[in-house]
């Protein structure tokens, strides 16, 4: 059976809606600053990708907002919005076809923080009873389907910044095999905290030189670690039958998913790429093309020392000499690393990459280095004929995720 996109849903550093944050990606907006949300004083790190002019109650009411996280919360707004794009009409959807796998690399950092300086400072009976449903990464696949009465299978798949791909494309594959008609899908992330800074600050995971011109720079020589952003990606996806049965406006089709791992390392990945080659090729595989007819790879591309070198060895493993003919870019540059959501607005940006010809840049690139000699599509966009585009996502544990994306005709 054949998937496609039908939906999407956007709440980014750069944009808090699908349109605003593709314009602002393809004019390569910055949308990396100084925290403003939490006090930075004792933290060597004190940039970060955090969501501008957002008031949480333009979408949720205050009731409803005290009682689930901000990973949450972002993945609902993020999965409204996906679901008001759609055209879906949930009085003529068969519920028990209609899924969510929706989920968050961490989850509940906030209400972590707060409930365990609860315990601490206050004693055990303060400690909120709402503190486990808010917690759990599960509450924003939860929430999603009592929203819109889905009682289709409901997952949250955690694989650290491989989350969001996966969940999009576990859910292609329940779609693909006949499970079910419609599941909303993607990631969202929250983890602007101090315990979430400090935690991968202190694991010399994150730029700590404090220039946001400078800080979140993939494949650049002069690149030192990832910069921490927040928010959420949402897709709907259908079956091609149920989508064109209904009339609806089909965005793109996805026709390749590659998932695997490398059992390497917790935090490295393989030096060689060959897991995440391996999840390149079988979405390749699965899609029934040659390598030759990917036109746009969407890195993971996070500004790590490690990553954007093994990263760009098994893109080389993949398409061989091709690869030096394959634009290659990194949104991250732009939004910071929103770890488990980061596939999931990155398959936006794919969508939208197809639909419109145009590639968006990786900003930010002024030092070359010597084997990361690709295409990365500096600093400015381009168009181009887009016929099928790949993603990649690759995650702390060695979870590697690929998708594929095709333009609709």
């Amino acid at each position: 059976m054949r998937v496609v996109v039908t939906g999407m849903g956007a709440l980014t550093p750069i944009g808090n809606n699908v349109e605003d944050f593709w314009e602002n990606s393809k004019k390569g907006k910055l949308g990396i600053d100084f925290i403003k949300s939490i006090d930075t004083s004792d933290l060597e790190v004190k940039i970060a990708g955090e969501l501008k002019d957002f008031n949480l109650y333009d979408y949720i009411d205050k009731k409803e907002a005290r009682r689930i996280d901000r990973f949450t919360q972002y993945g609902l707004i993020a999965s409204m919005e996906a679901f008001n794009n759609s055209g879906l009409d949930l009085e003529k959807i068969d519920k028990d076809r209609f899924g969510v796998m929706f989920s968050s690399g961490i989850g509940g950092y906030n209400t972590h923080e707060v409930e365990i300086k609860n315990v601490y400072d206050r004693g055990p009976k303060r400690v909120s009873p709402m503190y486990v449903p808010m917690a759990i990464i599960n509450a924003v696949g939860a929430n999603i389907a009592i929203k819109y009465g889905a009682r289709g299978m409901c997952t949250s798949v955690v694989t650290a910044c491989a989350t969001g791909t996966n969940s999009i494309g576990d859910a292609f594959r329940h779609i693909k095999h006949g499970y079910a008609d419609v599941i909303i899908c993607g990631a969202s992330e929250a983890p602007i905290t101090t315990i979430g800074i400090a935690g991968f600050q202190n694991m010399r995971a994150l730029n700590s030189n404090n220039d946001p011109e400078r800080s979140s720079i993939p494949f650049d020589k002069e690149r030192s670690g990832f910069v921490m952003g927040e928010g959420a990606g949402a897709l709907v996806l259908e079956s091609l039958e149920h989508a064109q049965k209904r009339g609806a406006k089909i965005l793109a089709e996805v026709v390749g998913y590659g998932s695997t791992c490398d059992a390497f390392h917790i935090t490295s990945p393989d030096p060689e790429g060959f897991g995440a080659s391996k999840a390149m090729k079988d979405a390749i595989q699965e899609a029934n093309i040659d390598t030759s007819e990917i036109s746009y790879i969407n890195a993971h591309g996070t500004s790590t020392p490690y990553n954007d070198l093994f990263e760009t060895r098994a893109i080389k493993n993949v398409f061989k000499e091709n690869a030096k003919n394959i634009p290659i870019s990194s949104t991250k540059s732009m939004t910071g690393h929103l770890l488990g959501a980061a596939g999931a607005v990155e398959s936006i940006i794919c969508v939208k990459a197809l639909q419109e010809g145009f590639i968006p840049p990786t900003i930010g690139y002024k030092v070359s280095d010597e084997e990361l000699d690709l295409d990365y599509v500096p600093n400015v966009g381009r168009e181009a004929k887009l016929n099928y585009v790949l993603t990649n996502s690759l995650g702390f544990g060695g979870h590697n995720a690929s998708l594929v994306f095709k333009r609709w005709e």
